[in-house]
């Protein structure tokens, strides 16, 4: 039995597939995603922010495939690449057979937009033939024609029944190596829309708030979207849409995934929102610590707290905790795997806190404990 039971997510039980080396879906963490926007053409380009990508810990990179410039890059980004790569397709087949040739690990295509039949058994034989996954991704935005004759408008209901309907084309053909989106800009439909699939199939979903906006609106409706449908145990990995740098989409995800004890990734700091009894510069320190720490990969917690009213307690639950020792005492308090430690000295504090938290990431990694 869980100590803390209010804390339990129950996943829902879904399909297992491969994105080349990376598992989604199962028992496989909940991996995270985001996409290129330089021109696909551009090799070198395109690379510096699949690398970029990587290096915050995405997981999964997409990349745009509208024309036969980009799939014929395709194959020099996939080699050049730390991650594995999925190849968005519309509407055209060819370009799919092509991205499946190049090394695409996943091609993300609506099999019911890409024409006759013989088409689709061509693109599911050329995944079957390179060891590629499939995304069928439905969007409010962009709906079939009968079905919003059928509902008069996006809806839930509409997009469940446009994605079970690519999907059914895919199981037609003995294909099953696919997971499934229902996005959406509103996070009602969205949700609405996740949660009916989840009770309607077994496949593994890619959650997402299509158009979210920019980093901070971006972050709220995704946060409130992927968060509500990790909490009820749907999901198996995610992509963040914000119209803002791709590393920082990546950056959210995990963020989202941490809050909820899903996955743990690079520090987690707690602070407090500072008040007039804090002993030091709360937010600047706070500020400082998240740049100089953005490379610590291994799972660190780390509370930093203004005042010995909270700070002691939260200490006790972090690897690492500062808390003030009252304002222009100079006598900050160390606490080191919750257990009161030493003072440091508001001007040596950050350093002091770096070399702490960099010494026991090297310990995590060390004992083979690393990001879950």
């Amino acid at each position: 039995m869980s100590l803390r039971p209010y804390r339990n997510i129950t996943r829902r039980t879904s399909r297992k597939i491969m994105v080349g080396p990376v598992a989604v879906g199962g028992d496989a963490p909940i991996s995270v995603q985001t996409m290129t926007n330089t021109l696909t053409s551009d090799v070198e380009g395109t690379l510096e922010q699949i690398r970029r990508a990587a290096e915050a810990g995405a997981d999964i990179v997409r990349v745009s495939c509208p024309d036969e410039a980009a799939t014929q890059a395709l194959r020099e980004i996939v080699r050049g690449s730390p991650v594995p790569i999925v190849a968005d397709i519309h509407f055209h087949y060819k370009r799919a057979i092509e991205a499946a040739e190049a090394g695409a690990a996943c091609l993300r295509i609506n099999p019911g937009n890409i024409g006759a039949p013989e088409r689709v058994r061509e693109v599911i034989q050329a995944a079957r033939d390179h060891g590629c996954s499939m995304r069928i991704g439905v969007n409010a935005g962009s709906l079939d024609k009968h079905l919003l004759e059928k509902y008069g408008e996006p809806c839930p209901e509409a997009l469940v029944e446009s994605a079970l309907e690519h999907a059914r084309i895919l199981e037609d053909n003995d294909f099953r190596e696919f997971k499934i989106s229902v996005k959406a800009s509103n996070v009602f439909m969205a949700v609405a829309a996740y949660r009916g699939l989840a009770s309607a199939c077994d496949y593994p979903l890619h959650l997402g708030i299509t158009e979210a906006g920019g980093l901070r609106r971006g972050t709220v409706q995704s946060a409130m979207g992927i968060g509500a449908l990790l909490w009820d145990g749907i999901g198996d990995t995610l992509r963040v849409s914000l119209t803002a740098d791709i590393a920082e989409e990546v950056k959210v995800g995990f963020d989202i995934l941490k809050a909820l004890d899903l996955r743990h990734r690079g520090v987690k700091i707690v602070s407090c929102p500072t008040c007039a009894r804090q002993g030091f510069d709360v937010v600047k320190t706070v500020e400082t610590l998240e740049t100089r720490l953005a490379h610590i990969s291994a799972p660190v917690t780390v509370s930093i707290l203004g005042c010995v009213v909270n700070g002691p307690g939260e200490a006790r639950e972090t690897m690492i905790g500062i808390t003030g020792g009252g304002v222009g005492a100079d006598r900050n308090r160390v606490y080191i795997g919750g257990v009161s430690d030493h003072n440091v000295g508001s001007a040596e504090m950050i350093d002091h806190i770096v070399e702490l938290v960099e010494a026991k990431a090297a310990e995590i990694e060390t004992a083979g404990q690393g990001e879950v």
